[in-house]
């Protein structure tokens, strides 16, 4: 069990599409560049996202692309899905013949794995992958406001 570089490539490079297309439509050789993904491995990946309706192209100069949906309603399942990466820990593909065309012993806990991963990419939001890092740095301001509002406080009752 294992995500490829084709699921993770798919995920980086939709969370880069989702910061900057506010500027109007990305463009994959943008993508490309800030991200050190092929141009072509993009096209590839983008026209299947297309087809899933995640993402649209805009034509023309100044074109690219731009998400199909809001951010918070594009999860991370859905691009995984999209771009037709398997998430699977069965050696069998779930047909239940991984061993001498019998049912292995371990199928049931792969299979629950399996349904664990697909419930936990299916609850991260593309908005939330976005937003991750400010909300990291927001809380990181607020511990330092109130370490400062801390040490104010024991230098005020030093001092009184």
């Amino acid at each position: 069990m294992r995500l490829t570089t084709k699921g993770r490539f798919a995920v980086t490079a939709m969370i880069d599409l989702a910061q900057r297309q506010a500027n109007g439509p990305v463009t994959l050789a943008g993508i490309s560049e800030r991200q050190k993904i092929s141009l072509s491995y993009l096209e590839q990946l983008f026209g299947k996202l297309r087809r899933h309706s995640i993402v649209a192209s805009v034509r023309g100069p100044g074109g690219g692309y731009r998400l199909a949906r809001a951010m918070n309603e594009v999860t991370v399942a859905d691009i995984i899905a999209a771009v037709d990466e398997p998430l699977d820990a069965t050696n069998c593909g779930g047909r239940e013949n991984c061993q001498d065309e019998h049912r292995c012993m371990t199928h049931d806990l792969w299979t629950n794995l399996n349904k664990r991963m697909h419930e936990y990419l299916a609850s991260v939001s593309l908005y939330d992958l976005v937003n991750q890092p400010k909300a990291k740095a927001i809380a990181a301001s607020v511990a330092i406001d109130d370490r400062l509002r801390g040490s104010r406080r024991d230098n005020a009752v030093v001092s009184a």
